[in-house]
């Protein structure tokens, strides 16, 4: 066999098993399972919640960061806390 055909039947090859493959995860059902942007904005503005950006310290959203971890919080839901219990005194 010339060079040439080898590397015809190597591509041969892996076309084959590129088209047996199954469809990645990102591509497939599971890429339909999380929300886009748009809907997750709707579902948002439904629960009543709004878009709040913040420009804070590094070493306080550290803070808030092991904080909700440990209380297994997301960091959203632990902001939420912070701001009531701050806003209540």
């Amino acid at each position: 066999m010339k060079k040439t055909d080898l590397y015809k039947n190597q591509g041969l090859k892996i076309n084959s098993q590129m088209k047996q493959a199954g469809i990645p995860d990102r591509f497939g059902g599971a890429a339909s399972a999380l929300p886009d942007r748009r809907e997750q904005r709707k579902l948002d503005q439904a629960q009543g919640l709004v878009p709040f950006a913040v420009k804070l310290n590094s070493e306080l959203v550290q803070q808030i960061q092991v904080l909700a971890q440990t209380r297994q919080l997301g960091l959203n839901e632990m902001v939420t806390v912070l701001l009531k219990k701050g806003l209540a005194e």
